[in-house]
């Protein structure tokens, strides 16, 4: 049988790829006050951005339970005898905890491998496509797992955040950081270094934001994938695309917005980049654009 591609939702994939490489997603929670959601389920992206833009409540986030995954494994289980489990940064997350513990405790004779990516949302993203269409085209896990283990050190998540005060508001920065980065009208760029949010650099304004995070990209290659998400503007992403199309193919840019999850702590106006490379060796990448 086709080996089984699972995930969680912080990978931010568009539905019509899931369903098209068949992958499993397991839900984050997401709490506004009293209130749990599904992440993707129970609470869609758009109704997500309206709950954070217009409430007043600060949302708060948690792992799927190891039941969650269970369920998830012994459903497979039905169709499939191997399973690749590909999960956001267990430095970020406890996703991939409970995974391990499911693994453990599910009743099913199926083989399953829990991968810890370092990484999140589309950068996430890029490694379960990368391992569904392979289990599509008929590799077995051990190739699979062999290839996405040894895709995590080449793959690079960056982004702009257009206000630092969901970051601060998260418990990710300081007020004096928050304060001094709207008077000054900077735009952090951030990324990801070893499984951990950091800052690469902070820009005056968001046209010369948008403009390094481009020029971060054209310091990467050969670009084995490259995909683009957004918090609430589409347009903007679909013209940061245009602009990335010079060093990757326009119509094999994935494009997709960050859920619930994400979106917790980038807050509105937020745009992502992430990319794999191909071909270079993991301490020739260790700085982004460096």
């Amino acid at each position: 049988m086709t080996v089984r591609v699972v995930t969680d939702s912080t990978a931010d994939l568009p539905k019509e790829i899931v369903e098209e490489l068949g992958i499993s997603v397991v839900p984050l929670h997401i709490h506004f006050g009293d209130d749990t959601f599904q992440d993707g389920v129970s609470i869609s992206t758009e109704g997500f951005y309206n709950l954070l833009t217009t409430g007043d409540i600060l949302p708060k986030t948690s792992a799927p339970s190891s039941g969650m995954f269970i369920e998830t494994y012994e459903e497979i289980a039905q169709e499939s005898d191997e399973i690749i489990s590909i999960h956001i940064s267990t430095k970020l997350s406890a996703t991939y905890a409970s995974a391990l513990v499911a693994k453990d405790g599910v009743e099913t004779p199926c083989r399953i491998e829990i991968v810890d990516t370092l990484s999140a949302s589309i950068g996430l993203g890029l490694l379960v496509v990368q391992a569904a269409r392979m289990a599509r085209e008929g590799a077995t896990l051990d190739e699979i797992l062999d290839v996405t283990t040894s895709s995590i050190p080449r793959t690079q998540y960056f982004g702009v955040v257009d206000t630092l005060e969901y970051l601060h508001k998260g418990g990710r920065i300081g007020k004096a950081a928050t304060f001094l980065g709207s008077m000054l009208n900077v735009k952090p760029i951030l990324g990801l270094r070893d499984g951990i949010a950091h800052p690469i650099e902070r820009v005056r304004g968001r046209e010369r934001a948008l403009d390094r995070v481009c020029e971060l990209v054209s310091g990467y290659g050969p670009i084995l994938s490259l995909g683009v998400a957004h918090t609430t503007t589409e347009a903007e992403m679909e013209l940061l695309a245009s602009r990335l199309s010079q060093f990757f193919p326009a119509d094999e840019i994935l494009r997709t917005r960050c859920g619930a999850t994400l979106g917790t702590y980038l807050g509105p106006g937020a745009l992502c980049v992430a990319l794999i490379e191909g071909g270079v060796a993991p301490c020739q990448i260790e700085n982004p654009g460096h």
